[in-house]
């Protein structure tokens, strides 16, 4: 087809719109937040202005018009992530230590009842279509699939390997990483099952991941320093993006283009440019040693990511080859990037 010469400036005008959006994030807040133990996800209700975090046994919620922490949802072993209804009521949070599904009542953050699940949910997501929330099981490689009318669950979906973060397209797909398999696995909503399979050659251990609903498209972080983008239509992988080291959270910015890496391995958040073929890296924003998870504000474009000061590691044993670090209590913390 022969593009018109307007069509192209178009283009090419939103092309470097991107790229100069991209140069110029910058960190613009730190909020203290303190508390013991580590994090994993977070997410943003753009609607509601509130964060949340899964951290340690609880989940803190913050005001992100004035970052000050409004409360927390407690009473779990161990919280990994967190999927909200459409209509402002309820939260459901993943219970890794407790293999459950805590349901919660966004406005009083009351615990409204715990459904168990399979071992050790992490990833978790609201299926709009069906209406139902999916809990993907890390140590027993399968999904638990609760039904939000009953607060039943209604399936138990095996898969082929160790589930990290998932997402949905809002027409009744949901799609999730399998880490020590490098493949994207595609599930049918309504009829409960896994429909495909897709490689994700280059990429090692994909864990977060991130959507493009109007294009199609799954960015998965992985490491060795690559983010994989899948077009979820076909499956065909189309290309490897280059980020920073140990990401564990991904985020796309419909407005500006932009896919995001948090990575906290070398401290940094890559910005990935999705409006160009090649799939550049337009900048790497220094953030902190471990920020590795964060949370996107569609509506504001801001990015939330979790940080905190770490104890000396303990020395490697033969047990133990590679030991984490301790948090230090009371240090952790949410860096605001702005664009």
């Amino acid at each position: 087809m022969r593009l018109r010469k307007g069509m192209i400036g178009l283009a090419l005008l939103c092309a470097s719109v991107a790229t100069a959006a991209a140069q110029h994030y910058h960190v613009s807040e730190h909020w203290r937040v303190g508390g013991q133990g580590g994090w994993d996800y977070l997410l943003s209700d753009d609607a509601a202005h509130r964060l949340y975090i899964a951290h340690n046994a609880r989940v803190e919620v913050i005001d992100t018009t004035t970052g000050k922490v409004l409360g927390a949802v407690t009473g779990f072993k161990s919280t990994h992530g967190i999927a909200l209804d459409p209509n402002g009521r309820v939260g459901y949070i993943s219970d890794g230590a407790g293999n459950a599904i805590g349901i919660f009542d966004r406005k009083t953050l009351s615990v409204l009842k715990t459904v168990p699940a399979g071992t050790n949910p992490d990833g978790i997501a609201f299926e709009p279509t069906t209406k139902t929330v999916w809990a993907f099981n890390g140590k027993s490689s399968n999904v638990t699939v609760l039904d939000t009318a009953s607060n039943q669950v209604i399936a138990t979906i095996p898969l082929p390997g160790k589930p990290e973060f998932p997402q949905v397209d809002g027409h009744g797909s949901v799609f999730v990483n399998i880490e020590d398999k490098n493949v994207i696995v595609k599930l049918n909503a309504a009829s409960q099952k896994m429909v495909a399979t897709w490689s994700l050659k280059g990429c090692e251990a994909p864990s977060g991941m991130a959507i493009d609903h109007a294009k199609h498209r799954l960015f998965s972080v992985c490491d060795g320093n690559k983010m994989a983008i899948v077009d979820y239509g076909t499956g065909e992988l189309l290309s490897l993006a280059t980020i920073g080291d140990s990401p564990d959270a991904a985020a796309f910015d419909a407005k500006r283009g932009l896919a995001f890496s948090s990575n906290g391995g070398d401290g940094t958040l890559s910005v990935i440019d999705t409006t160009k073929p090649t799939f550049p890296t337009a900048t790497s924003l220094p953030t902190a040693k471990g920020a590795k998870t964060m949370a996107f504000d569609a509506t504001t474009g801001r990015i939330f990511i979790g940080a905190a000061e770490y104890e000396p590691a303990p020395a490697s044993s033969h047990a133990v080859p590679h030991p984490r670090a301790a948090v230090v209590p009371d240090s952790f913390q949410v860096i605001v990037v702005q664009p």
